[in-house]
């Protein structure tokens, strides 16, 4: 499989540059450890196992540190949360940047193991599934991307930088939700998809799952993560979901907990001019990868996904994960939210950065058009000088173009 270059790749030169340890996090097969053997290719590189401890490195670190010298490259560093000690001791004797490049796919136990040995030394990033300039071989582009642009200058819409050709020769928008965007999928035909996701479930099932929570049947929580596939792109009860699977309420919550610690979940929390109501609406789920959600749904094809009432949520899950990971590639983690007030009106996407509100509405058609834009409007009404002058449609549409003077829509090729 050729390589394609990473948006991230500037960022992550730029922290090896400057820290002295970069730690990359991100959902197991996300493409970590190809990136920094494309970007270190002269790193030494040992990788870690949950049973096995390959070159004692957890019975002996500072041995294991001493023949490996850096620079050094550790992947899946959560099951030798004893090294993170032994680095710390070792980059404190030695004022170099970028002495060891570390990876993890396990969120709680790589961050509270970084945050209790390597604080103020570690320059943490991550990296997701890929976006579409990635699969489409242009993650190197120096120019911005339209939803850069327009975030960079806290709302004001410049055209695409894709050419139409481009944007015409991309696969179908069903292709895109029923494949997802796991690197390792890329150059593989459609009739190995099914068995690469069932291959994905069970490791990140039996390995993942297993070391970061003592659950009794690994069977209920499969069940429970076919669940949490329908729930993708929806407002969460977490009563009502204890219900349906039959646990407890505080169950399925810490449960999501895992599949976020995971990198497999993202919430939005519903956003508020209050902090506090900010914190206590309904948050709204997105699976990291539409795939996996797809085939966890038992979605068996593009076509089958065409006409399937769940297309629509899928499609603003994928979009929420293209801009999510977009702007993750300049190593700020972006703060998002969704909305939905007293009366109805929702927004699928807020940012919020620089004290602006910057609303994106996700439409699965290809021509939105002004009646799309009333969720947007009744936003910019409640915040009246703190929203972005132009707010965007993201839309299943080969063409970006104005739906009226404060909303302009944009192709899900143009993100």
């Amino acid at each position: 499989m050729r390589y394609r270059p990473r948006l991230i790749e500037p960022t992550l030169r730029s922290y090896a540059g400057f820290f002295k340890v970069v730690l990359v996090t991100g959902p197991r097969q996300c493409g970590k450890s190809t990136l920094l053997r494309h970007v270190f290719p002269t790193h030494t590189r040992c990788e870690f196992d949950a049973m096995l401890d390959l070159h004692d490195a957890r019975r002996d670190p500072e041995l294991f540190l001493d023949n490996f010298p850096p620079p050094l490259m550790l992947d899946d560093v959560q099951h030798v949360p004893g090294l993170l000690s032994a680095i710390k001791r070792r980059v404190d004797a030695r004022d170099a940047p970028g002495q060891y490049i570390l990876t993890g796919s396990q969120n709680l136990a790589v961050l509270r193991g970084v945050a209790e040995s390597l604080a103020g030394r570690v320059g943490i990033l991550e990296l997701g599934p890929m976006t579409l300039s990635e699969m489409e071989g242009r993650g190197d582009r120096r120019a911005q991307s339209a939803l850069q642009a327009w975030v960079e200058s806290d709302g004001t819409c410049t055209p695409p930088t894709v050419s139409a050709q481009e944007r015409h020769e991309a696969p179908s928008v069903a292709r895109l939700l029923w494949r997802g965007t796991m690197p390792g999928l890329l150059d593989a035909p459609d009739d190995l998809v099914p068995g690469y996701f069932d291959s994905y479930v069970g490791t990140y099932i039996e390995r993942d799952i297993r070391s970061m929570a003592a659950l009794r049947d690994l069977g209920d929580f499969g069940r429970f993560l076919r669940l949490a596939a329908a729930l993708d792109g929806r407002e969460l009860n977490f009563s009502q979901l204890g219900r349906e699977l039959g646990v407890r309420p505080d169950t399925a919550r810490r449960w999501l907990d895992l599949l976020a610690a995971g990198y497999q979940w993202l919430e939005l929390p519903p956003w508020s001019g209050n902090a506090v109501k900010r914190v206590s609406g309904r948050p709204k789920g997105h699976f990291a990868d539409t795939g996996l959600a797809c085939r966890l749904q038992g979605i068996g094809s593009p076509d089958t996904l065409t006409g399937n009432p769940r297309a629509g949520a899928l499609f603003e899950s994928f979009v929420v994960q293209q801009i999510r990971r977009t702007l993750l590639a300049t190593g700020v983690r972006p703060d998002l939210h969704h909305y939905r007030s007293a009366g109805g009106a929702e927004v699928d996407l807020v940012i919020h950065r620089n004290g602006r509100l910057l609303p994106i509405e996700v439409k699965y058609k290809s021509r939105p058009d002004g009646s799309d834009s009333r969720g947007l409007a009744a936003f910019r009404a409640t915040y009246p000088g703190h929203c972005a002058p132009t707010g965007i449609i993201a839309h299943a549409g080969r063409e970006s173009f104005p739906v009226n003077a404060a909303t302009y829509a944009l192709s899900v090729f143009d993100l």
